[in-house]
């Protein structure tokens, strides 16, 4: 058991997308549409699925290989830089589903996503918290404030962002790892500790709803030992987790 609420959406769920999506390639414009649909492939977040109509002429490219899933046959397309495949029947007909990276970008409305399309569910709530939060590895204290944010995202275990004045950086190693996040921004810095990896990391261009989190310092939960409140947490086990 955790104590963080888990992803819930079954996988093959499907819901419409209330947003333009649009992808580029080339510095052109080549899905537009207002009519896509979201489908979970797995429980952690959708994919879009797309109007074959609404995808620019030439742009699917047959290679007349087949693919046969649960949610029907998919023609195998080469597109862009990658692959696509077009459903003609089953769950979503006429739709075309595209490898995120078969494009050189996409948007919902004007703003730019990263990664993976946003799940509708999916919350990551940052919040200010007076609660003494102290992360500590193999006995050496990284970082200890009374003056952290807390963000309590879904399907993960609580993060807290310290400021840098609370932070041990000579227990600390500059890497030179970055990662993206459709909800949180791409990273600035990431830090080892030891022969741990990319154990802490910052954003200093967050997204509009972690603005809070600027400049601050996180740790990898999964991998560090914290204390909040004088209570010593169970390390939590997550797809992060090495």
């Amino acid at each position: 058991m955790t104590d963080f609420p888990p992803m819930i959406v079954p996988v093959d769920h499907t819901a419409p997308v209330p947003r333009r999506i649009r992808a580029t390639l080339a510095n052109r414009c080549v899905v537009d549409t207002t009519n896509a649909l979201y489908l979970w492939e797995w429980p952690g977040y959708p994919a879009y699925y797309i109007p074959v109509e609404d995808v620019a002429a030439g742009l699917l490219r047959d290679t007349g290989q087949t693919e046969q899933q649960d949610r029907g046959l998919a023609r195998i397309h080469e597109a862009g830089h990658g692959l696509a495949r077009v459903y003609d029947d089953g769950l979503v007909p006429g739709r075309v589903r595209f490898n995120w990276d078969a494009m050189d970008a996409w948007f919902e409305e004007d703003d730019q996503v990263w990664v993976h399309p946003r799940s509708p569910y999916h919350r990551v709530d940052p919040m200010r918290s007076s609660r003494r939060v102290r992360v500590e590895l193999e006995g050496k204290v990284l970082a200890e404030s009374d003056a952290t944010v807390m963000v309590f995202e879904t399907g993960l275990p609580t993060r807290y962002y310290f400021p840098r004045h609370a932070v041990n950086f000579e227990h600390l190693t500059a890497s030179p790892t970055w990662t993206q996040c459709p909800y949180k921004g791409r990273t600035s810095e990431y830090w080892s500790v030891g022969d741990q990896p990319d154990l802490a990391w910052s954003y200093d261009f967050p997204t509009v709803a972690l603005r809070p989190v600027m400049g601050l310092v996180a740790f990898l939960n999964e991998q560090v030992d914290l204390t909040v409140d004088g209570v010593r947490l169970d390390r939590v086990v997550t797809h992060f987790s090495r």
